[in-house]
């Protein structure tokens, strides 16, 4: 309001909050302007006074003030100042008959004035004269914690006040407290125990009754997590289902023997006089009434009431005054009836029925709710209308009830006597227990509910829409039924507000559809759209609940708290003919009470001596609506001591004022007041009231009545009052089209049948979203109605808060009216329309006013279910309305402007998919039938039609037709007889240029199909164009948004995510295709499905499988899948991959064509890690071919050779477990041609061979002393063998013909350059070379960068698979080292660095081909393949490795020098060769260029296992030999085995560092001499390569030096008799094991260009070490 135009201070006072008072309703009546220097924001009247709250939080007290010392007797005219409650904020007053209360900001109760019966709150004072604060206090908590009010509300005695908490207390005197308790008067406030753990929303006080508007509960929030089907206590089914032929019949017979369930084993007994309400987990019973009362008269004794039931559900306590407790002498049975009571006869008006009936009356009507309350069941019910479920409920109607069901309103609401979920309690809202409460409640007993009604009756009594016809059918009704009603689903035919018709199940479907085949039926049993919009209310703290109960208590005497009876309540008890009336405002006057609802109806009970109740109808015990003439919509309501103030809606939206009850004499003295004046016969219309202004609020008390009304300030007030009464004509429109419309239609039996089941599925959805939107509607009049009585803060408006809320829901709705149009169901439902309403369906012309006269009745029909959109532009324009009274630069104004432009767009879209879907309709009609029913879908809308040949198929022959139809989610080409539907998602459409002239093209392009569509001019073209991209467009966002988003981008994107089912494409025909799009091809990542169950997940391109994929193929017969993980290329598996077949063979390796090819792996057997057999080598067309590795693992042989087509042929080894060796020629998978076989113990034979182990022709046998034999041979080795030839025993000094025999090795076997060229061809052709050297070094740089970058990327999406630390390596390769211009020393190191890093990756091509040849090499040389005969093969192995591996770094690197060049000098090294004048003989080993010393590092270790054990097996006898000899001579101490040794004395150490100090060497010490050499030297076992051993030798030599150099203390050069002794002692003390093996090692793999220089004679020196040992034993 700050904002506005006139803000500030100039805004006098007299025009907001401005109040005038005055008193009856005589023309002559004047009201009094009270005047005041600021607004007042809340005035409220006593008997004799009133309170007003002004802005600021200031009170004022006028009229008579007894209380108060100085007052004139004659009351105060000018209203005074409370001082007492100057320095507080308040925020609401009360007046009482003689006391007031006040509340402030921080939530504490103020009361003065009259204090004799406590209802000031304060003990000791019969007066109370100035605002004292009373404490509230919550003395149950520990410790007492002061409860904070939110409003307090006086009556003639009490008072009661609304916690923050949402509960009520109370204190004063009479039964109207609620509390258990006959001392009165209660001095401290006391909670009302029995509304405890309920929402109360409102209290207020009558003269001697209390009144709270209470939320109803929500379903209790365990239900919906457990479905409990077993009875709490004894843990029986609750329910038993049985399935007859065509129906089902559910029974909830459950008795439980342990009776009513207590939550907490709280289960205190009546007589404690605490029902534990908040524990107990249902609505309360009747309450207790203690033995106070006030009338003798109604103390009714037990006896006197037979039929009466004795217990209701949950509270074992019976009902009438005297509390007696249950005795045994009346068990009362699960059911709650009292045994003692026989059901009536079901349909026979009996008197017995009809005394019961009256008895119950007497005893006030056992009010029990057998549901935790209405809400879960309302919920339920909601759903139900949505689901095939109520069949069963209904289904139990039809079968039990001899008679057509009554209205859906009563139908379930359920008798004292039978409370049917009473073991369901607990779960209220859980499906299966409400279906079965449902069931039974409809079914078996609603005869027994309705047993004294004639079914006329039951019809007759009709909702709200018909209440004016036929009251005095109502009013029997009514008074007949206050006794009965007692389940708290009170009259459910309201609640059709949340969700409408709770037997949209329709009666007609259930008698011919049986509920087994509504299961088959594919739609869900269980709806996830609750069809109540509860969720909508609950969920949303902005909006007021409209599901709400009323609640009284306190004396009765004349009917003031509407239980249909004169009795007095000692607790509070739900007003049952109230639940489900929206009831949002209470008022209570002295002896009457008054309940506003969401409909703006007045509902009013009790006295009606002066008429106050608005209408003459009697009894006035029960609530009953006023009579307001038509289209006056009430919205506030006060009530005095014999009168009613109404404020309502007329005409105009200035509100209007209506008066019924007293007319108060003008001249009469106050004295007299008893005199009679006249009386009103209904409201009258106060004439006054139109120059008030705008009223936002009135009150009454005593014979006064008061309204609070603003001037239009700038439109603003006016543009509120019009927004808010718009909105209250608005939801009673939408309720009457409710009640007058739709319930009627959905009683009708043959509705179904009319509709046809699609309509009739889109009739409730339609339904359920009306009542959604009813639903909002009501609670946002109710916010506006309370919005104008208390802020008028614009951003608190829902309509702004929530904007979003209410334009989803009138989307929501709009789309549910289209779809039922589109589909014909407005025409459908016309003949039921005429059935219910006759012929001309006058009641539906005339709720759609405003639609043309003799307009059809479907268009009526359809013009009333579009009416919210009308509405929707009404808030618009009103919102700008309010906008208008803004500065336009403030923040409401841009707020209000903002929402209003979403309304209004809003509009226009719901207008346009309107008139959408009426062309739609109009199309339907005229479109040959047979298609219709195949394409006619309730969300499909027709864009455009070539009907008129607008477009045609291009080369389309002479007499076809061809008709192309756009639908919003599809291209239809119509033929004949015949249609083909294109799916828009996958639809791409061009333009063709119109260089052939004449010609005014469209290519379309769909997954399978490409046409080019020809239009008659170029504006259809252009039109054509526009619309289907449009449409694509809008199919692919998944919006129907309006069309300036299509038109801001006016192509569609070639690119998108789609599904399409392949229909013709041979390969894939009936696969399911999910993923991206390119141009009508699968194009970047997606799944195919295709329906024999096989699936691709991963890249395609251009339409085929293409780049990384996941391929599984099920395989029947064994019940598995074939799974592919790898690469593809045009549709084929292509590229690395991993495939394990269902049998469960294993193959890692390259494939093409969909063919293992190139280098591979293939374990098979059950388990890989111990197949039985692994293959790894080169594959042809997925075929072993050429070298490859084959290891028998269940035989324990390895084969290492040549294959063709699957089989052994060519070279190859054979090595087995046993040490038998093969190498020569296999044919045919067998040993076949020449060959050379070795056993263990070097047995040898030479010669031919005609199956595996089997001799057979020419050959020489050689024993392993030498001796052999030469001939034919033939048998298998290893049995006997058949020999004919010649023995030799050689010549001991013939020796020269046995060296040549030893050689021979390897001469049969495949050579090393030969092995593994699949693994080398790989890495090649990963470089873009076809074969090794020929090719591009820039595109192979390339190449290299597009593989690092493209795995990069790929293990970005999986960064689990890359350590930090292999991170950081692939950011290092990214940059590429210059490969270009001379090789120096320097740009030598970066090369070595750069490859190190490149090896240590797979994802580089290098680091690939590393770990194939490491992989290989372990497969081959590890296992069975540990035979010390391939120890040469496995050495030359790593040469050709090397050389091969060398080839490619030149090719990368081409100026480095070939293997022994010379490196380039660089410019700095040239000076320092010069300047230090040595003389360099032989080149620096570090300047010659070798592939062992750039790559051995790289590889060596990696292969150094399987290497190192072949040697330490060759080496295996020399090795023993030589540690025995280390063995026995370390025995001896250091000084005598260096004499041993031939140590030169000199050399001998003296002195020896132990533990920091020096010691003395003596004869025993052991260990200790040249310590540090012996210890380095121990490091050649640590080292890998060759050069890193020949390190650790010359660190040896150069420890020993430095020792003998201490000695000697000067310069001394070695001789090498002097060093070898020396030398050969450190060699002895290190106790190399294996020194025999790293001899050889370092000897075979050592640098060429080393050899000759110091590393050679030092390494030289050391093998000389190593047999000098081993002869050791000799010297």
């Amino acid at each position: 309001m700050e904002k506005l135009k006139s803000s500030g201070e100039e805004e006098s006072s007299g025009e907001r909050g401005v109040l005038h008072t005055w008193r009856g309703y005589s023309c002559s009546v004047t009201p009094e302007k009270v005047l005041l220097s600021r607004p007042v924001l809340q005035a409220a009247l006593g008997a004799k006074h009133g309170v007003l709250l002004v802005e600021g939080g200031q009170v004022y007290s006028f009229g008579e003030l007894p209380w108060k010392q100085n007052q004139p007797s004659s009351g105060t005219t000018e209203p005074l100042l409370e001082a007492g409650l100057s320095e507080q904020h308040v925020v609401c007053v009360a007046a009482g008959a003689s006391h007031s209360g006040a509340v402030t900001e921080d939530g504490v109760v103020h009361m003065w004035g009259d204090n004799t019966y406590g209802q000031c709150g304060l003990s000791g004072l019969s007066v109370v004269p100035n605002p004292t604060p009373v404490a509230v206090v919550d003395c149950e908590a520990t410790p007492p914690q002061p409860i904070r009010v939110l409003e307090v509300a006086c009556g003639e005695q009490h008072t009661l006040a609304l916690s923050a908490r949402h509960e009520v207390w109370s204190w004063g005197s009479g039964c109207q407290l609620g509390l258990l308790t006959t001392t009165f008067p209660v001095w401290k406030p006391h909670k009302v125990e029995h509304l405890a753990g309920r929402h109360v929303l409102q209290v207020v006080c009558g003269a001697s009754h209390s009144l709270a508007l209470v939320r109803c509960l929500p379903p209790p929030q365990e239900a919906r997590r457990l479905p409990v089907d077993k009875c709490g206590q004894c843990n029986q089914s609750l329910y038993t289902m049985t399935d007859k032929e065509d129906h089902v019949i559910i029974s909830d017979s459950h008795y439980c023997p342990l009776g009513v369930e207590l939550e907490d084993g709280d289960s205190k007994s009546g007589s404690e006089g605490s029902l534990g309400l908040g524990k107990m987990k249902s609505s309360p019973s009747e309450p207790i009434l203690s033995a106070y009362t006030q009338s003798p008269k109604s103390v009714i004794p037990l006896s006197s009431s037979p039929g009466a039931t004795s217990v209701s559900a949950p509270a074992p306590v019976s009902e009438t005054q005297g509390q007696t407790p249950r005795t045994e002498s009346q068990p009362v049975l699960a059911d709650g009836v009292v045994s003692g009571a026989a059901p009536q006869s079901q349909t026979s008006e009996t008197d017995s029925t009809e005394a019961r009936a009256s008895a119950e009356l007497t005893a006030a009507g056992a009010k029990c709710s057998p549901y935790p309350d209405e809400q879960a069941l309302k919920d339920y019910l909601k759903r139900l209308s949505d689901q095939t479920l109520a069949e069963q409920a209904s289904k139990n109607q039809t079968a039990q009830c001899s008679q057509p069901l009554p209205e859906s309103s009563d139908v379930f609401i359920s008798d004292p006597a039978t409370p049917v979920a009473q073991s369901v309690t607990p779960m209220g809202s859980a499906l299966n227990h409400l279906v079965v409460s449902c069931a039974s409640a409809v079914g078996e007993r609603v005869a027994s509910t309705y047993e004294a009604l004639s079914l006329r009756k039951v019809i007759n009594y009709w909702g709200p829409g018909e209440s004016r016809e036929r009251p005095e059918e109502r009013v029997r009704q009514e008074e007949h039924r206050q006794g009965k009603k007692s389940c708290s689903l009170g009259d459910i035919r309201e609640e059709e507000a949340e969700g409408l018709s709770r037997r949209l199940s329709l009666p007609g479907l259930l008698s011919q559809v049986s509920p087994r085949l509504l299961r088959r039926v594919s739609r869900p049993p269980v709806r996830a759209v609750a069809l109540t919009p509860v969720g909508v209310a609950e969920s949303d703290a902005h909006l007021p609940s409209l599901q709400t109960e009323v609640w009284s208590w306190g004396r009765g005497q004349e009917g003031q708290l509407g239980h249909g009876d004169l009795l007095p309540r000692l607790q509070p008890l739900c007003i049952k003919s109230l639940s489900g009336k929206e009831v949002i405002r209470v008022a209570a006057g002295a002896l009457h009470s008054l309940a506003l609802t969401a409909q703006s109806e007045v509902y009013s009970w009790g006295s009606n001596s002066f008429g106050q109740l608005g209408h003459m109808e009697s009894p006035s015990t029960i609530p009953r609506l006023a009579k307001l003439s038509d289209g006056i919509r009430a919205w506030d309501v006060g009530a005095g001591q014999h009168h009613t103030l109404l404020l309502a809606d007329g005409d105009c939206f200035q509100p209007i004022l209506y008066y019924s009850g007293q007319q108060v004499k003008e001249g009469s003295a106050e004295s007299t007041q008893e005199q009679t004046g006249g009386y009103t016969q209904q409201p009258v219309l106060l004439p006054f009231c139109m120059n008030l202004g705008y009223v936002s609020s009135v009150c009454a008390g005593g014979q006064s009545c008061a309204a609070l009304a603003d001037r239009n300030v700038m439109g603003f007030i006016g543009s509120l009052h019009e927004l808010a009464a718009a909105e209250r004509k608005y939801y009673c429109k939408l309720t009457s089209i409710k009640s007058v419309l739709l319930q009627p239609l959905l009683k009708l039996e043959s509705l179904s049948s009319a509709l046809g089941p699609a309509c009739t599925g889109l009739l409730q959805n339609l339904i359920s979203r009306f009542g959604r939107l009813a639903q909002l509607t009501g609670q946002n009049s109710a916010s506006l109605t309370s919005f104008l009585r208390r802020s008028r803060d614009v951003r608190g408006l829902v309509l702004l808060e929530n904007a979003q809320l209410f334009l989803d829901t009138y989307s929501e709705y709009c789309a549910s009216v289209g779809n039922l149009l589109v589909m014909g169901g407005f025409q459908a439902l016309v003949r039921p329309c005429q059935d219910v309403f006759g012929k001309g369906a006058e009641v539906v012309q005339k709720l759609s006013e405003g639609c043309e006269d003799g307009a059809m009745l479907a268009d009526i029909l359809s013009h009333l279910f579009y009416l919210p959109v009308r509405h929707l532009h009404e808030y618009g324009h009103l919102l700008l309305k309010l906008a208008t009274c803004y500065e336009v630069n403030s923040m409401d104004y841009q707020k209000l402007q903002d929402v209003c432009s979403k309304y209004e767009s809003l509009v226009l879209l719901l207008k346009r998919k309107r008139k959408e879907a009426e062309y739609t309709l109009h199309f339907w009609k005229s479109f040959p039938g047979k298609m219709t029913d195949s394409l006619r879908k309730p969300s499909r809308r027709l864009v455009c039609e070539s009907s008129n040949k607008a477009l045609t198929l291009q080369n389309a022959g002479r007499f076809s037709v061809n008709w192309f139809i756009l639908f919003n989610d599809a291209l239809v080409h119509a033929q004949f007889s015949t249609h083909h539907v294109f799916p828009l998602a996958t639809l791409w459409v061009e333009p063709v240029s119109e260089e052939n002239a004449g010609l005014y093209g469209l290519k379309v392009t769909s997954p399978e199909e490409s046409f080019t569509l020809l239009a008659s001019s170029p504006s259809e073209k252009a039109k054509w164009l526009r619309s289907i991209n449009q449409a694509v467009e809008q199919a692919l966002s998944g919006t129907g948004m309006d069309t300036s988003g299509a038109a801001m981008r006016a192509d569609p994107p070639i690119s998108r995510t789609a599904s399409y089912t392949f229909y013709k494409d041979s390969r894939l025909k009936e696969v399911m295709y999910e993923g991206r799009w390119l141009a009508g091809k699968p194009n970047g990542r997606g799944v195919l499905k295709w329906p024999d169950g096989r699936m691709y997940t991963g890249t395609f391109k251009n339409g085929l499988e293409d780049g990384y994929g996941d391929y599984i193929v099920p395989n029947k017969n064994l019940n598995k899948s074939d799974h592919y993980q790898g690469h593809w290329k045009d549709g084929k598996m292509h590229g690395f991959g991993n495939f394990r077949y269902a049998t469960g063979e294993l193959y890692e390796g390259s494939f093409q064509d969909n063919m293992r090819h190139g280098h591979g792996m293939l374990r098979s057997g059950k388990l890989n890690s111990t197949s039985p057999s692994v293959f790894i080598g080169q594959w042809l067309h997925d075929k072993k071919t050429g070298y490859g590795v084959f290891d028998d693992i269940t035989r324990g042989e390895k084969y290492m050779g040549l294959w063709q087509e699957d089989l052994r042929q060519g070279n190859g080894v054979i090595v087995t477990q046993f040490g038998l060796y093969y190498e020569g020629a296999f044919s045919n998978n067998k040993m076949m041609g020449t060959g050379v076989l070795l056993s263990e113990d070097d047995t040898t034979f030479e010669g031919d061979f005609s199956d595996d182990w089997t001799l057979s022709g020419k050959g020489t046998l050689t024993m392993p002393n030498g001796d052999y034999i030469e001939g034919s041979f033939s048998g298998v080795w290893g049995t006997g063998l058949k020999i004919s030839g010649s023995y030799y025993k050689p010549n001991l000094y013939d020796s020269d013909k046995d060296k040549n025999r030893t050689l021979k090795l390897g001469r049969l076997a495949v050579p090393s350059e030969e092995k593994w060229k699949a693994v080398f061809g790989e890495c090649w052709s990963r470089l873009g070379c076809e074969s090794p050297g020929q090719g591009d070094t820039s595109t192979a740089w390339d190449n290299i960068a597009i593989a690092l970058t493209t795995n990069r990327r790929q293990h970005r999406d999986s960064p689990e698979l890359l350590s930090r630390s292999h991170n950081k390596t692939l950011e290092s390769l990214e940059f590429i080292p210059q490969h270009v211009g001379p090789v120096t020393l320097e740009k030598y190191h970066i090369i070595r660095r750069y490859l190190i890093k490149a090896c240590d990756t797979p994802l580089h091509p290098l680091g690939r081909l590393v770990e194939t040849l490491v992989a290989v090499y372990r497969m081959t040389y590890v296992g069975v393949g540990a035979n010390r005969r391939l120890l040469q093969q496995a050495v030359n192995e790593i040469k050709s490795y090397l050389s091969r591996i060398f080839q490619i770094v030149r090719f990368l690197f081409p100026d480095l020098p070939e293997e022994g060049g010379l490196l380039a000098e660089g410019p700095n090294e040239k000076k320092e060769s010069e300047s230090s004048g040595n003389k360099i003989d032989s080149p620096k080993p570090g300047r010659v260029v070798s592939s062992s010393a750039l790559l051995l590092p790289v590889l060596l270790p990696r292969l150094y296992p399987p290497l190192f054990t072949l040697y330490a097996l060759e080496k295996e006898k020399e090795d023993d030999v030589y540690w025995e000899c280390v063995l026995r001579l370390n025995k001896q101490p250091d000084l005598a085995l260096l004499a041993f040794l031939g140590v030169h004395q000199k050399f001998w150490p003296v002195t020896m560092t132990l533990h920091g100090e020096k010691q003395q060497v003596l004869s025993s010490t052991k260990d200790a001499c040249f310590a540090s050499a012996v210890e380095t030297l121990q490091q050649i076992s640590t080292t890998f390569t060759p050069s890193d051993k020949l390190q650790v030798i010359q660190l040896t030599f150069e420890e020993i030096t430095q020792e003998v150099l201490a000695l000697l203390k000067q310069d001394f050069l070695w001789s090498m008799d002097d060093l070898f002794p020396v030398f050969l002692y450190v060699v002895l003390r290190a106790r190399i094991r294996n020194l025999g093996s790293e001899v050889s090692l370092i000897e075979d793999l050592m640098d060429p260009c080393v050899q000759h220089g110091e590393h050679g004679i030092m390494f030289t020196t050391l093998k000389a070490c190593y047999y000098q040992i081993q002869h050791e034993k000799i010297t």
